[in-house]
């Protein structure tokens, strides 16, 4: 790290400048720049430390009724939701998967080619025209993963298809899974819940 001299700045092309040669706004607007700058840093641990708790809380608790109560709490993914007693509060901790296909997504596709291919395309034009739009790819140049695991809901019994099926399912891999905490508070005497925002924009 560049020592500073007393007396100078170091600007954004890493030039030292005499600070009586900067302007004054420019030096009001740094401080600012800065104060808000290291209040966020601060928000920021506060919210790693409050996650890295609620988790390790929940954890503990979930373990807990496992052992000492026999009830088994979150399904495969992890996701537990905990209420309050008199149902004012709940809390969610979710586990979210994002999903992603390996070279297996090539082979479903080309089965799927040869399935369109050898229906005729009155009978079949608009099986033709969703799974031309599930190998769409958006703007990232990104497949939606939702619309290709939305064609093993078609009702088609054609055996190459019910193969193509299979190599989709085969192919689909977990690229990572992010961890959420959700908090909500109940609206009035409704059976609605409103979350408490932990997101600066929601606030």
């Amino acid at each position: 790290m560049q020592n500073i001299h007393e007396g100078y700045r170091k600007d954004a092309k890493g030039r030292l400048i005499p600070i009586e040669s900067i302007k004054p706004i420019d030096l009001a607007r740094d401080q600012l720049v800065t104060e808000i700058v290291q209040k966020a840093q601060a928000v920021n641990k506060t919210l790693a430390d409050f996650k890295n708790s609620v988790f390790a809380d929940i954890g503990a608790f979930v373990e807990l009724s496992g052992e000492r109560y026999g009830a088994k709490l979150g399904g495969a993914k992890g996701n537990v939701s905990l209420v309050s007693f008199d149902g004012r509060y709940k809390v969610q901790r979710a586990i979210q998967d994002t999903l992603t296909f390996d070279e297996g997504l090539q082979a479903a596709k080309i089965l799927i080619d040869e399935c369109l291919h050898a229906w005729t395309e009155d009978a079949r034009s608009e099986i033709r025209a969703i799974v031309g739009d599930a190998f769409n790819v958006d703007k990232a140049g990104n497949i939606s993963t939702g619309r290709i695991l939305g064609l093993r809901r078609l009702d088609i019994q054609d055996e190459k298809w019910q193969r193509a099926m299979a190599a989709l399912s085969d192919s689909v891999r977990v690229q990572c899974s992010k961890s959420y905490i959700r908090v909500y508070e109940r609206i009035g005497d409704t059976d609605q819940y409103r979350a408490v925002s932990l997101d600066i924009a929601g606030v």
